[in-house]
């Protein structure tokens, strides 16, 4: 086979992108918005929140050991993982109304990836230079500056890497405790496993792979599709007022030239590399970089901005026919938008009740099965149960168990006298419950009888019950 005949490669080289910098209102947002959310994340876990003597004052704790979440004010039980789910929803539900309003908003502003990538750019920009000198460094034999440069970003990099590790293990135990046991390497070595898995994946996916993730590794370009109609408001070129596009404004028939002279800036700064005068791109994330930039070049051509800029394909052909578009708010507030509005309000709303009304004391009920029920020397009949007492609160208290039946039972507790038992704070405590039916009442010669078994805090009055049956010796 000739060297003619040869099968062209299913993929071509990777071609490494060094975004121009850029000043501008989306740069500045941008800004704001990766300060904020790394702000959150890196800090979030040394605030302190008092709960008393006996909780955690981690304001933000996973306690996987002690099977807690705890948010502030809040504390999420392993049985109320609703709350976490109705969380998630909403998060969805937010995704779909800002893209369908927005486009892939949330991809060029807070998606992590983005964030990420565009802190390790900068590092790259401090280190290296902007995007000329950056190309050249590219392009240069390795010496000792270039190898200095790069063991420079990188070692950056990496020190970036380990603090998004870090701080992410400082969710799941008290960090002041955890960053002594690692500095002083006492920690469980999964913490440091975990920190050296996410320094790894943060260097090579934000400082190396870059827009390789969004458009190859990330679903939601594929998905946002869906989201989006021909009223979702995206970044655009307007080709009708920057066709025909030239350089040479100087020139006979420069005055047939639209708007658009060709400078590239737009692609320059785009951390995807894609030239958005090519229309819609699966690779854009809507960051608004180009209209930044484009906008610089148009001042000082003397031209009006918004040659590139956030518009909706149902704006063109008003535009074309030199009418002005309709307003933002129309765009934004239409029949999509306010469903997925009411639905993540209507989720938003449920988890707030369920949250205010959930009781501070509960308890599982389990009946042992094996043996169904004992009869005991006297000859009356007993059942089991394993009760599982929850105590909410944040000091010690006193529940007591009672039967709320009309039958002729009465309830003893294993290894207690009296039907009390102290629940430490914030604890789950399993207690083996006994439910006694005389001989020859109407509970032992009955298959089934139902009845409530009744939990109540001693200082507090709240009651919460189990409605589960007793067996008698005749089932």
């Amino acid at each position: 086979m000739s060297s003619s005949d040869t099968p062209a490669p299913l993929y071509s080289a990777r071609e490494p992108i060094y975004p121009r910098r850029v000043k501008g209102k989306f740069r500045t947002l941008k800004w704001w918005i990766m300060g904020v959310a790394l702000g959150v994340y890196y800090l979030l876990p040394w605030l302190r929140w008092d709960r008393g003597p006996n909780l955690p004052d981690q304001a933000v704790l996973l306690d996987l050991a002690g099977r807690r979440f705890y948010f502030f004010t809040i504390e999420i039980w392993p049985h109320e993982f609703y709350f976490i789910a109705g969380l998630l929803i909403m998060a969805g539900l937010g995704l779909f109304l800002f893209t369908s309003a927005l486009g892939r908003v949330w991809c060029g502003y807070a998606c992590p990836q983005t964030v990420w990538t565009d802190l390790f750019i900068l590092v790259e920009r401090w280190v290296e230079g902007d995007r000329n000198a950056r190309l050249r460094l590219l392009k240069s034999p390795w010496n000792a500056r270039k190898w200095r440069l790069r063991l420079t970003k990188w070692f950056l990099w990496v020190l970036i890497g380990l603090a998004t590790g870090g701080a992410w293990v400082f969710y799941f135990a008290d960090a002041p405790t955890l960053a002594r046991d690692l500095v002083t390497l006492n920690a469980h070595p999964i913490a440091y496993t975990t920190m050296a898995f996410l320094t790894t994946t943060t260097v090579l996916m934000g400082g190396f792979a870059r827009e390789q993730v969004c458009i190859y590794m990330c679903p939601w370009p594929r998905i946002q599709a869906a989201m989006m109609d021909e009223d979702t408001l995206t970044i655009g070129y307007r080709e009708w007022r920057g066709e025909p596009r030239g350089k040479h404004r100087k020139k006979e028939g420069a005055e047939k030239l639209g708007d658009c002279i060709d400078c590239m800036a737009c692609v320059n700064v785009c951390p995807m590399g894609i030239d958005i005068r090519d229309g819609q791109q699966l690779e854009c994330i809507t960051c608004g970089l180009c209209i930044d930039a484009c906008d610089e070049v148009m001042d000082k051509i003397g031209k009006p901005r918004g040659l590139i800029g956030y518009m909706a394909f149902t704006d063109e052909t008003a535009e074309r026919a030199g009418k002005p578009p309709k307003p933002i708010v129309k765009h934004v507030l239409r029949s999509r938008t306010i469903l997925y509005t009411v639905l993540w309000a209507l989720v938003g709303v449920g988890l707030l009740v369920a949250l205010f009304v959930r009781p501070q004391i509960d308890m599982s009920v389990a009946p042992i099965r094996n043996p169904t029920y004992v009869v005991l020397s006297d000859g009356s009949v007993r059942n089991s149960y394993d009760v599982r007492l929850r105590n909410k609160h944040g000091d010690d208290r006193v529940f007591r168990l009672s039967l709320d039946t009309q039958a002729d039972l009465r309830v003893e507790l294993e290894g207690r006298d009296g039907t009390e038992v102290t629940v430490p704070a914030d604890a789950t405590l399993l207690q083996r419950v006994y439910v006694i039916a005389p001989r020859g009442s109407k509970a032992d010669t009955a298959a089934r009888t139902n009845f409530k078994l009744v939990v109540e805090d001693m200082k507090s009055g709240e009651t919460s019950y189990t409605e589960t049956v007793f067996n008698g010796r005749t089932q």
